[in-house]
């Protein structure tokens, strides 16, 4: 239990470090929520938990190709913001995500590479 405590509390520790940084420098902020603190994280502890080397390569694997359809959503929300206000661009950005996502898997899925 003691190590389940004290994964939340790392990894609660990265999203408000990304979010401390971002109020102080937009471009700081940026570039420290684009590096892959999560995956990195996730990886530490698969390994630490001894799952086989395979499982963490599949996590980094699939993670390439998830991140990918992700893109749009970041060029999207800066441009819809001004237009819309937070919430309802932000519901834009899932949904194009998600369309993103599900012709990105289709497109895929033609060159052996299955994601859903």
């Amino acid at each position: 239990m003691i190590w389940l405590i004290t994964k939340y509390f790392l990894t609660a520790a990265v999203v408000v470090l990304v979010s401390e940084v971002a109020k102080r420098s937009d471009k700081l902020g940026g570039f420290v929520a684009a590096l892959p603190l999560v995956t990195v994280l996730a990886l530490i502890w698969l390994h630490v938990e001894q799952q086989p080397q395979e499982k963490l390569a599949n996590h980094a694997w699939y993670t390439f190709w998830y991140v990918l359809p992700t893109l749009p959503m970041f060029l999207a929300f800066p441009a819809l913001l001004p237009r819309f206000g937070f919430w309802p661009t932000l519901l834009a950005c899932v949904l194009i995500t998600v369309a993103c996502f599900g012709l990105f898997a289709l497109v895929l899925r033609r060159f052996g590479i299955e994601l859903l």
